[in-house]
């Protein structure tokens, strides 16, 4: 919890803030701080990234990030008009996004792409996955100049590149083994003894079934470059 902030003060030694609705993660992710010596430089607090407002004071922070949240969002620009509010003016703005590809297949009328699309969403969490277009419209409609975007995959299948969904699907190696579709039987089985004889509480086979089956979509989202988790971006508050 709270990795890369902890990652980026190391590397620029900044001062940063992170927002997370969990309280959980605030309680552990503050004790990693404290644990690495820089308490004073790292804090975790607890918030709602959809009411940033009625956290921060207006123009509280230089710059902002945020690494694969803001797709969680149910709207957008209110969460980016929010981190707007918090920025100094000219404060940059950057982070990845998880959207579907229609510039490189993705078909909203192709039943086969919209049943991956929607087995991402409920796996992850997610509300209706976005387009690249929509992202940065929202930024514009936020008060923001996109001075960049792209796909950090989109070299994702030239053959000096590893795939982002390698781990996922799966190979006959000691770390690869569980991703594999005899892998995954396998855990099922075992989860469902458990289950079974009270060890794993109920409803630990159902949400195992999910994630096997997220799993799988994520790894045809990216295999056919219907896809990706990292759209980067980055902003300005004019």
């Amino acid at each position: 919890v709270g990795g890369p902030m902890r990652n980026i003060q190391e590397f620029c030694d900044a001062d940063i803030t992170g927002v997370t609705i969990n309280e959980y993660q605030v309680r552990v992710g503050n004790m990693y701080c404290e644990h690495k010596g820089i308490a004073d430089k790292c804090r975790i607090v607890q918030g709602d990234f959809q009411k940033l407002p009625e956290k921060f004071e207006k123009e509280s922070f230089d710059h902002a990030y945020a690494i694969e949240a803001t797709c969680h969002s149910p709207d957008r620009i209110q969460t980016f008009s929010g981190v707007h509010h918090c920025l100094k003016k000219g404060g940059i703005f950057c982070g990845y996004e998880w959207v579907v590809l229609p510039e490189r297949g993705f078909d909203f009328k192709n039943e086969e792409h919209l049943r991956i699309k929607e087995g991402i969403e409920v796996g992850n969490g997610l509300p209706t996955l976005a387009t690249t277009a929509e992202v940065l419209k929202a930024l514009e409609d936020s008060g923001f100049d996109v001075l960049d975007a792209y796909d950090a995959n989109h070299a994702v299948h030239t053959e000096h590149e590893i795939p982002w969904y390698h781990t996922l699907s799966g190979s006959f190696t000691l770390n690869g083994f569980r991703m594999t579709k005899f892998g995954r039987c396998c855990t099922h089985v075992l989860i469902t003894t458990l289950e079974f004889l009270f060890i794993a509480p109920k409803g630990s086979v159902q949400v195992s079934s999910l994630l096997n089956a997220t799993a799988l979509d994520l790894v045809e989202g990216g295999k056919n470059e219907l896809f990706t988790p990292s759209l980067f971006f980055v902003a300005r508050k004019k």
